[in-house]
């Protein structure tokens, strides 16, 4: 039980971040901080904290994402609440950028003035975010989040191994949580120089994170993902791919 209310604990706080995130980097009014908002200060100042901000988040979720590190912290923590205590270390880190981000306002690298193409321009930034709830869903969001393990530890009960498929979004794009984490930072009526730098930085980590994460699936799945690697786009679909059998088994 004890397991249980921790990952139902861990998972309010992710949703409390996450949703917080999404106004912050969308510059929702109503937020006390915003990637945008607030008096900058001294530009190198902000340089220097944005970046060690972000190269933290990296590190973290990349360190922690990997199997082997798995393999060595679940011998410190139950098997059962590593998923849980990843996401809450992800959680704490992405909470610490979001309260220590120093605005880097000027120069604006762009900004849309008409209002049709900001609403169009706003409606892909919401569109982001879904594709990637979306995603999350058809993999199974509460086991990505830690909720299915613990459940099944108070139930006495073992998950099944790992399967590899490919549902829906993901038959098209091996990565639509990334896609959708893209399309949501680079949609931006008006992008400031601080936001320019969230977003490159996080498109990058997003790359290498993704060549860290498929050296894993071909270690899991061998050449069911060499195929699938070989015939679907990584975050773009390939519209003229050649499909030599099906993606999933």
């Amino acid at each position: 039980m004890i397991q249980l209310l921790y990952g139902v604990v861990v998972y309010a706080f992710f949703l409390a971040t996450f949703a917080y995130a999404i106004g912050f980097v969308g510059n929702l009014p109503l937020l006390p901080k915003t990637i945008d908002s607030g008096p900058p200060g001294p530009l190198l100042e902000a340089l220097l904290v944005n970046t060690a901000l972000l190269g933290l988040f990296a590190v973290q979720h990349s360190v922690m994402a990997r199997r082997s590190f798995k393999r060595w912290w679940t011998r410190i923590v139950p098997e059962s609440v590593e998923r849980s205590t990843f996401v809450l270390a992800a959680s704490l880190v992405l909470a610490l950028l979001l309260w220590q981000w120093r605005p880097i306002a000027a120069p604006m690298v762009w900004q849309v003035a008409d209002p049709a193409a900001r609403l169009v321009i706003q409606a892909v930034f919401w569109a982001g975010w879904g594709v990637l709830l979306l995603a999350t869903f058809l993999i199974n969001h509460f086991e990505l989040f830690g909720l299915r393990q613990v459940w099944a530890r108070l139930r006495g009960t073992r998950l099944p191994a790992a399967d590899f498929r490919t549902p829906l979004l993901y038959r098209h794009v091996r990565h639509p949580i990334y896609l959708g984490f893209v399309i949501s930072f680079w949609a931006a009526p008006d992008m400031s120089a601080g936001h320019l730098l969230f977003a490159l930085a996080c498109t990058g980590y997003i790359l290498v994170g993704i060549w860290f994460e498929e050296r894993d699936l071909v270690t899991q799945f061998g050449e069911r993902y060499r195929a699938y690697r070989a015939q679907t786009g990584m975050l773009l679909p390939r519209l003229f791919a050649r499909r030599r059998g099906p993606a999933q088994p």
